[in-house]
């Protein structure tokens, strides 16, 4: 939010109470605080009638640390998120306060960060502090912008990727992909000099990424209490890892999902005769399929949601689910946490006090998206086990999983939730408790198997994958912002992204259909779905049948490869599909600035081919690089530009790195130039071991296994790049 008239005046009506003058630091209790006044202090009559800025900074995690900075405290507040751990401990001294290597300290008259001793960024004192204005009062913290800094993440956001000079504010909408608004908001940057702030509410954040101070990064809240995290380590990757400590690491989804999905798509007619023939010609045509997924119109027009198979299109649901299964699928369907006024089951919400209501106690509503649409209200435990149970006769019936939509447009407007929740804090935070409700339920029935495949998200979503990029255009530009989003997304921790192939709005053309194809193939997730047509590749060309063919069997051959970094995402929070500059760093300053291109685990480096002629440039960091298709390798760092028929893309193995592939065999692919102790590291990973022969050999043992049998293959590399 903009408070200034340029750099030396702040608009007409807004009066700030600033870090004026720090007049003492306390250190206790494992927190130090500092406290300025808002006008300068000579006398003691300067102490009458001076508001005071307070500011607490508390340890919360090994190199993170928690600020909150208040006008007035007894003001009403949000829960605190995350809470603070009373059993770390930091290093607390008169005016400073450690966590790991991170520390905080008053110096220089203002605050002060700094990690391993370098400093990382200070408080630009007389910016900050409470903000009166026409619209209420605001907290503001401007933190200094070095030299060359870059700024990125902020959700998934499909404007420029380095966020330097945008205003990006926190407030989910169902928004399309060719926005400055998002269905993602995540109010956590990252710094390309390691280290990233969280703020720390699901308010309307509001940041100014050096546009209204140019100098400055600045983060303002509504009220008079401001709370953020800086995290900071040696790597982005520490820094991503360490918002996935306090917020929460991504689900380990099944391995099914990493199959191919094909929809319905949105408007489409179907019944259950389109769905089989849909499943028979992808059998036809040689296409592996592990999802089939419903979208809205399952159930009858007008009646969202009311769980019940559109009879005349599905007349016995039960077996064809059951025919389905039989031929290996699982079944996703569509669902939304609206109820139509026309649904059966809005007058057994509404009487029961399950939806969300206004303040003369009736029921919240409105035409959009259905008629007369209520919302369910989730902060009520009741309408929770109501909703609940509804999923739970669907998934006994033979659904598998969810794709959750919407619940981005919560009002905040003359409505009371249940629980008595701030309007404008409940807006971002609806779409947690929603899919928290579902994948809950998914986990209780399905367990290690559950996953929902959602679009609406804000702080600790990435715990419930899978996260898909929404409504996209048939377009190249919009499959480039598309992966924009997934980009910026990523430095958030959302470890498995999906998006619709092809575009979800209008009908895509031939050739961009099979770019699309080659793109979503070679994500964590990949879906075929459309709004009023099909995205069934035979719609498209003969070719599209076998393109889609190659790419869906390239992408089950890299599933062991997969697998081994969805594992890590897990466990780590680093996500599978990453920018260069996660996976780099900004040393290379070439990186910081790629977004058509990224990392699919650490060491496979994939371009999507965005033009119609087939040509892609395309940048290879330092090292020796080979291309897993043709077998061509280069020296990086490098830019190259060549053209690529639609069964081809830049896709390049990293110096260093072993790749085990599955096809009609075990097979792992070299790009080796690695010690013997990393290849016993690798090796031990993947149930062998390895054995240093001489300087030119190594020899490797790779251990597969189908769940009934192990066979063992022994392999001999030469020092180079190997393709086996």
């Amino acid at each position: 939010m903009r408070f200034r008239n340029g750099f030396w005046h702040l608009d007409d009506n807004v009066t700030l109470y600033s870090h004026k003058e720090y007049f003492e630091t306390e250190a206790r209790d494992n927190k130090l605080s500092l406290y300025a006044a808002s006008y300068p202090i000579s006398c003691r009559n300067d102490t009458l009638n001076n508001p005071v800025i307070t500011t607490e900074i508390y340890p919360i995690a090994e190199n993170i640390l928690r600020i909150d900075v208040y006008h007035h405290k007894g003001s009403v507040e949000e829960k605190p998120f995350p809470a603070i751990p009373s059993s770390f401990r930091g290093i607390v001294g008169d005016d400073s306060i450690v966590s790991g290597n991170l520390k905080a300290e008053y110096a220089d008259g203002t605050l002060v960060f700094s990690y391993k001793g370098s400093r990382l960024t200070s408080r630009f004192s007389r910016l900050s502090g409470c903000m009166t204005t026409p619209e209420g009062r605001f907290m503001a913290e401007n933190l200094n912008t070095d030299i060359g800094e870059n700024y990125y993440g902020l959700g998934e956001r499909f404007t420029s990727f380095v966020k330097n000079g945008q205003k990006v504010e926190m407030w989910n909408l169902d928004s399309g992909c060719a926005s400055e608004m998002s269905h993602k908001n995540v109010p956590f940057f990252i710094s390309s000099k390691n280290y990233g702030i969280l703020v720390l509410s699901y308010s309307k954040v509001s940041f100014e990424m050096g546009s209204e101070v140019t100098e400055c990064v600045q983060f303002s809240v509504p009220g008079e209490k401001l709370s953020y995290c800086i995290i900071a380590g040696d790597t982005l990757k520490d820094v991503v890892s360490g918002y996935t400590e306090i917020t929460g690491r991504p689900a380990l989804p099944p391995k099914w999902s990493f199959g191919l999905w094909l929809s319905t798509s949105f408007t489409t007619d179907y019944s259950e005769k389109t769905v089989l023939t849909f499943v028979d010609m992808m059998a036809k045509e040689n296409i592996p399929l592990s999802v089939m997924h419903f979208d809205c119109f399952w159930m009858k027009g007008f009646q969202w949601v009311d769980f019940t198979w559109d009879p005349e299109m599905f007349p016995d649901p039960v077996a064809m689910l059951r025919k389905l299964h039989d031929r290996g699928l699982h079944v996703s369907i569509w669902i939304n946490p609206y109820v139509a006024q026309k649904s059966p089951l809005f007058d057994e919400g509404a009487s029961r006090g399950y939806f969300l209501r206004k303040k003369d106690g009736n029921v919240w509503q409105c035409d959009v998206w259905q008629a007369g649409m209520a919302i369910v209200d989730f902060t009520n435990p009741e309408a929770v086990r109501w909703y609940q149970d509804k999923l739970r006769k669907l998934v006994a019936m033979g659904v598998d999983c969810f794709k959750t939509d919407f619940g981005e447009n919560t009002p905040i407007d003359d409505v009371v939730w249940y629980d008595g929740s701030d309007p404008a804090l409940m807006h971002n935070r609806y779409t947690y408790i929603y899919n928290d409700a579902v994948y809950s339920l998914l986990k209780e029935m399905k367990g290690d198997d559950a996953i929902v495949f959602t679009r609406s998200a804000t702080i600790g979503s990435q715990t419930m994958p899978v996260h898909w990029a929404g409504d996209n255009v048939a377009t190249y530009s919009s499959m480039a912002s598309t992966l924009r989003g997934g980009l910026s997304l990523a430095f958030s921790g959302f470890g498995f992204w999906s998006h619709d192939i092809g575009g979800f709005e209008d009908t895509t053309s031939p050739d961009l259909f099979k770019r699309w194809v080659a793109f979503g193939l070679l994500s964590s997730h990949s879906r075929l779905h459309g709004s009023s047509s099909y995205r069934v590749p035979w719609a498209f060309d003969e070719e599209a049948c076998r393109v889609t063919e190659f790419f869906t069997n390239l992408k089950k051959s890299l599933m062991p490869y997969l697998w081994k970094y969805a594992e890590e995402s897990h466990s780590t929070g680093i996500p599978i599909l990453r920018p260069l500059l996660l996976e780099f760093g900004a040393d290379d300053e070439m990186i910081r600035y790629i977004d058509k291109e990224y990392m699919l685990g650490p060491s496979l480096l994939v371009a999507p081919v965005m033009k119609e002629d087939g040509e892609c440039r395309f940048y290879l960091p330092e090292g020796r690089w080979i291309s897993i298709l043709d077998g061509s390798s280069a020296e990086g760092p490098c830019w190259i530009r060549k053209n690529y028929d639609f069964f081809s893309l830049p896709l390049y193995a990293r110096e260093n790195s072993i790749i085990p592939m599955e096809k009609d065999e075990k097979h792992i692919l070299y790009a080796y130039n690695a010690s013997e102790a990393e290849l016993k590291d690798i090796a031990e990973i993947r149930n062998g071991g390895c054995t240093l022969l001489d300087d030119s050999y190594t020899e490797l043992v790779f251990t597969a296994s189908d769940g009934n049998s192990s066979s063992s293959k022994t392999i001999q590399i030469r020092k180079g790049i190997n393709i086996l």
